[in-house]
């Protein structure tokens, strides 16, 4: 299937569709984005439920296939197109192959959920005229401080999280990452090493830079 057939239901500010791009852009894909309207409540309506049953931002459409849930495209897209741009998959032995599953799981499992609540808390709140709860802020952050202690162990024998490569167990933390270093929270990142020289490694890739540009539009 001809790369430019690639369509992206989403908006460039959805930390999941971020995810996808940033995947694109390292595969260096062409596509085309598609924005959806969220405050009209288009991603609750056809056509756009047709995509995505579950009504969430983003969905993909490569040729005649529909894909939704973003670490599913992320994964779809690494591995369809795995001779374009980065492999974001590292070639290697099974102890590679099985920590990258390991650490693609830490992400959506462990990291993800407290992540994605503070940056709410802390960036989407303020978005939408909302007061944040600094209860919530409190107990979310000692919270990710745990899992970013063994980031930190992690990160002091490998250079990335699942092994010498920039993987998607990497660039799945990028958005939620981004939100949050532009808050007090980024101290959690900065405070530990290993975290800090990872996160200003993966932040710095240009595939990322192309993602954070978009948000400036």
């Amino acid at each position: 299937m001809a790369s430019s057939t690639i369509k992206v239901h989403g908006v460039p500010m959805s930390t999941a569709t971020m995810r996808v791009l940033a995947t694109l852009y390292e595969k260096d894909l062409q596509f085309e984005l598609i924005p959806v309207d969220m405050r009209a409540g288009a991603h609750k309506q056809e056509p756009f439920l047709s995509l995505n049953p579950f009504g969430q931002i983003p969905a993909l459409q490569d040729g005649d296939l529909t894909i939704f849930e973003s670490r599913a495209i992320t994964q779809y897209i690494a591995e369809e197109y795995s001779e374009k741009g980065e492999k974001l998959f590292c070639p290697g032995c099974k102890k590679v192959k099985a920590a990258t599953l390991i650490w693609l799981q830490v992400e959506g499992q462990q990291f993800d959920p407290i992540a994605s609540k503070l940056a709410f808390e802390r960036v989407f709140k303020g978005m939408f005229g909302m007061t944040t709860d600094p209860a919530a802020v409190l107990d979310l952050e000692s919270k990710l401080a745990k899992v970013l202690d063994i980031y930190e162990a992690r990160l002091a024998t490998s250079p990335f999280v699942a092994c010498d490569c920039f993987t998607l167990a990497d660039l799945h933390h990028l958005p939620a990452i981004h939100y949050l270093m532009s808050t007090e929270s980024k101290q959690l990142f900065e405070s530990r090493p290993k975290v800090s020289e990872w996160v200003n490694k993966i932040t710095a890739r240009p595939a990322w830079a192309k993602v954070v540009d978009l948000l400036k539009q």
